[in-house]
């Protein structure tokens, strides 16, 4: 700029410069060979195992088809993607006192992260099976989109959802009415208000403690009678260790009362001038992954909570939210399983090396092909549990059976869905080499992410011991499992799972445990490949049933036989 002026001198001078200095910016290197970025595309109609399960299992209208198209274009659309990145970076900000010192246990979130919560409300990926019975499968596709745009949000929308049929089967006295219908409205509505000012709410779950983790029958927290109550109001005292997510209008949680461990729903507002002043939020956890969400540590102090259930019950109350979160863990981590699997074909497609692109590599067709066998087993296993959580028919002679299976099988899957997640996940990272590996590209941030399913609502053990149980205490569990591979009729399957249960009634109780996660894992593989038989191509039945159940292959993905992955090949191109 000194030299930029009007007179002569100046002007000679920056012409005799601009040489020099454009040789100080020019470009080294032209940037060649990297991959397009994935975004733009529709997260539904790219995935045909997905398409089909959900036509396979409801036939529904094309209004439905077409509310999943739209949802899947907003999954694949380049600003969702960027919201969803932006809400993972800049978390949640505790802010447990408002300017004056008031106590408001708030939680702060920048823009996109309410956006994706608008977005996903606004689509009814809470709320659709609910305004239409009988449409489980169409709603976990929706859940199964919305986690492979973003994962954090997941938690607040998968326990709106999962605790309305706890309410709806405890609301013969009309207390939980608002709560349901408002819980079920297609509106986000950030504010911190009572309910009575809000079109739509989301709710959480408070169950943990410090001292007992999953094992919640060791809970210290107590619930008092509040005398006079019409609406079986308790004070509650005491405390959770987690407590998802914070800003949720109203908790789920247990307490003891003097006759024993009881669920309540504990509001942020008891009317519209009152806070539930013993709601204590103490601070956000930080987290491996889940970045966008916030998990809290709570204390109660005689706060205000309504009794959900018999008073005694409250575990058996409750049961019923935790199975649907559970499929919820099963759905989201198949989602992911996809959208990494996507990233890695992705990357395959585009980029070269050694003079061919990587997907005309034999070895890298392996590795691919393995991937989708897990991704579109998990997808398979996904919706067809999802279908067992519709309604049976007035007349279904067999409802029973199928409401034992669809108990033992939704933990059997998300047993073993969840925990193949990160490994899979890692895989796909790989794939992109080192580019996945950095943070800027989302695979990174998937794999932080693939853990918590399995963590969350029961942990491996404690999976493996409640199938166990199941299988001890249910004389219908059996069967309906035993049905579930007679439908398939697979020889294979059929030797598996007979194999699995010679080893089961030849244990005692602690032989049987220490193999827990064995046999579990078994009928969680065996599950699946019931699952793929019912809806999916044949070639990729049988490359799984090849693969997992008659002769398993190698530990790491890429051990495919040659001929198995020559079949596979074509399904996922």
């Amino acid at each position: 700029h000194f030299f930029e002026g009007s007179t002569a001198f100046g002007q000679r001078m920056m012409r005799s410069l601009r040489p020099l200095l454009q040789a100080f910016h020019r470009e080294t290197h032209e940037v060649i060979n990297q991959v397009p970025l994935m975004e733009g595309f529709n997260a539904f109609t790219a995935n045909r195992r997905l398409h089909e399960c959900v036509q396979h299992y409801e036939s529904p209208s094309s209004d439905v088809f077409s509310h999943l198209s739209k949802y899947g274009e907003i999954v694949g659309n380049a600003g969702w993607l960027e919201h969803a990145r932006l809400a993972n970076d800049s978390g949640p900000v505790f802010t447990p006192f408002d300017c004056q010192g008031r106590r408001i246990n708030g939680a702060t979130f920048v823009d996109s992260y309410h956006k994706l919560m608008e977005v996903a409300i606004a689509n009814e990926v809470p709320s659709f099976a609910w305004k239409r019975p009988g449409q489980q499968v169409s709603r976990a596709a929706l859940s199964y989109l919305h986690y492979q745009l973003e994962q954090g949000t997941g938690c607040p929308l998968t326990m709106t959802y999962a605790a309305v049929p706890v309410l709806t089967a405890n609301n013969s006295d009309g207390v939980f009415t608002e709560w349901i219908e408002k819980l079920t409205t297609p509106a986000y509505d950030r504010r911190d208000v009572h309910i009575s000012l809000k079109k739509g709410v989301t709710c959480g779950m408070s169950m943990t403690e410090k001292q007992g983790g999953s094992d919640v029958r060791s809970n210290t927290t107590n619930a008092v009678p509040v005398a006079g109550s019409a609406q079986k109001a308790f004070m509650i005292t005491g405390h959770k260790w987690f407590t998802s997510a914070p800003m949720c209008d109203g908790f789920l949680a247990l307490a003891k009362t003097q006759k024993g461990l009881s669920c309540f729903l504990i509001p942020r507002w008891l009317d519209a001038q009152t806070r539930n002043s013993g709601l204590r939020f103490q601070r956000l956890k930080s987290k491996l992954g889940d970045k966008s969400n916030a998990s809290s540590e709570v204390e109660y102090d005689r706060a205000i909570g309504y009794l959900v259930g018999p008073e005694g019950q409250g575990v058996k109350t409750i049961i019923d939210m935790v199975n649907h979160t559970r499929l919820d863990c099963l759905v989201g981590s198949a989602g992911l399983m996809q959208i990494g699997l996507m990233h890695a074909l992705n990357h395959a497609k585009h980029r070269e090396a050694f003079g061919a692109k990587l997907i005309s590599k034999p070895l890298m067709q392996n590795v691919v092909c393995d991937l989708a066998l897990e991704a579109e087993a998990a997808t398979a296993l996904g919706l067809r549990m999802a279908a067992t959580f519709n309604p049976p028919a007035k007349a279904d002679s067999s409802a029973e059976v199928k409401e034992a299976f669809k108990r033992i099988a939704t933990a059997i899957g998300k047993y073993y869905v969840c925990k193949r997640a990160p490994s899979v996940l890692y895989e796909c990272l790989e794939c992109l080499g080192g580019n996945g590996y950095c943070e800027e590209f989302p695979l990174a941030r998937y794999y932080r992410q693939a853990p918590l399913n399995a963590v969350w609502e029961g942990s491996g053990n404690v999976i493996v011991l409640d199938v166990f149980r199941a299988l001890q205490k249910e004389k219908l569990a059996l069967k309906a499992v035993r049905d579930e591979v007679a439908e398939v009729g697979d020889k294979s399957v059929s030797e598996a799972l007979e194999g699995v249960l010679r080893q089961v009634s030849g244990s005692d109780a602690a032989q049987m445990e220490a193999s827990g996660r064995v046999l579990v894992e078994k009928l969680g593989l065996i599950l699946e490949a019931c699952a793929l038989a019912r809806c999916g191509p044949k070639d990729i039945f049988e490359a799984f049933v090849a693969t997992r159940l008659i002769q398993p292959k190698g530990i790491n993905f890429g051990t495919l036989p040659a001929p198995v992955a020559s079949r596979v090949l074509p399904h996922i191109l």
